[in-house]
């Protein structure tokens, strides 16, 4: 320790005591009935080596017990979890919020500085409530994108069981620890120190999101100018329409939204492109509305589909592989000639449907007239068929 347990009680005014542990929502858990065990000055803080107040208590059922690693002192500097060190506005580890929103990391390393550092923040942490210079910044696009808005409770699992990857492990289902086998030895997440994720200093974790930040996908406007409309999924009973309107009318003029429950979506209808794409613009992978993160899109055009001729739709139409080619137009004296007879008898004109403009027609079919009322057969005889009386229905 760098102060040690005598009766120096210079020391020990400047070590911490607390009542409860700054924690972020995953580390607390899901159990609202939690047993906590406190310790008063069990253990030194890994960043400072002052002894501390730790905490310790099991998150839920099926995970590991857990206890704070710093002291609250230094989980204020920096606005993280006195477990897992992430940021407690966004739920990333420091290096990612720090090169988001620019911030400079001033804490010296030596332990002379440390300790007066410490005691000087401490004593401004204090004056201003408690509160870091790394919470309520305004959020930056990339941290929106990246943040998480629920708890990852996975990450409270047990740890991986040592003697059960040697093929040793006799307990079963019994042994509180995971059967499972680990990550490649050679993967850089495998290797985390708790010192670099509170510095800001190659952590792996934040090298992948950053990684994860620039290859996300942006959102291309689409080519019809006439499309004013975003989609916004990921709409629960909870969402009213009134919160769309809240967080939207500041885009421009809204002309109507349709909220659709059944589908879990909204469509939100501008006056204008230019309000459209300002608001698929601020409110992509950004927008969060009662802890739930909209997604985001552009709407379909429903414009009226376009009426082409024949030539253009035969044009428009892929050859079929295989086929002749087409018969070549009949001379025009075989149009005019007539072979059958037919030039005086009356003619009914073809269904519009079965001829095209500019198609030449050969010959109308003729009305021929009716034939005459013969009886082929017995059944066609209305005599026989029981309509006229019988003669022995008048006896």
């Amino acid at each position: 320790m760098a102060l040690s347990l005598g009766n120096n009680t210079y020391n020990r005014q400047n070590w911490e005591t607390s009542d409860f542990p700054i924690l972020c929502q995953t580390c607390l858990g899901d159990n609202p009935y939690m047993r906590m065990m406190r310790e008063k000055y069990g253990k030194e803080c890994t960043i400072c080596n002052r002894p501390f107040t730790v905490f310790r208590w099991c998150p839920g059922a099926n995970m590991r017990y857990k206890k704070t690693e710093i002291c609250q002192t230094c989980s204020k500097t920096k606005n993280v979890c006195q477990t897992c060190l992430l940021d407690l506005e966004y739920g990333l580890p420091v290096q990612v919020r720090d090169q988001a929103l620019k911030m400079q990391d001033n804490i010296p390393r030596s332990d002379v500085n440390r300790e007066y550092y410490q005691q000087n923040n401490e004593v401004a942490l204090n004056k201003a409530g408690g509160q870091s210079s790394a919470a309520g910044k305004a959020p930056n696009e990339m941290l929106m994108k990246l943040a998480r808005t629920t708890p990852y409770y996975k990450r409270n699992r047990p740890h991986i069981c040592s003697f059960w990857v040697k093929g040793e492990c006799k307990r079963g289902e019994e042994c509180p620890y995971r059967h499972e086998m680990p990550t490649d030895p050679s993967d850089p997440l495998s290797n985390q120190n708790i010192k670099d994720r509170y510095y800001g200093v190659d952590d792996p974790v934040a090298d992948k999101l950053l990684k994860r930040a620039a290859d996300m996908p942006k959102l291309t406007p689409p080519t019809d100018k006439s499309i004013t409309t975003i989609y916004v999924g990921g709409i629960d009973a909870n969402i009213k329409e009134q919160d769309l309107k809240d967080s939207f009318y500041h885009y421009g003029e809204i002309r109507n939204i349709n909220l659709v429950l059944k589908s879990g979506c909204a469509f939100i209808n501008f006056a204008s492109r230019d309000a459209a794409e300002r608001a698929v613009q601020g409110a992509f992978n950004k927008l969060v509305i009662k802890g739930r993160r909209m997604k985001i899109l552009w709407g379909k055009g429903q414009g009226a589909p376009s009426v082409r001729s024949a030539d253009e739709e035969a044009k428009a139409l892929p050859p079929v592989p295989g086929l002749p080619p087409t018969l070549p137009q009949p001379p025009a004296e075989l149009l005019t000639h007539d072979f059958f007879g037919l030039a005086g008898a009356p003619t009914l004109p073809p269904p519009p449907g079965l001829v095209r403009p500019g198609m030449p027609v050969p010959f109308r079919m003729p009305v021929l007239p009716a034939p005459p009322g013969t009886i082929h057969y017995p059944s066609q005889d209305p005599q026989r068929l029981g309509t006229s009386k019988s003669k022995g229905a008048d006896n």
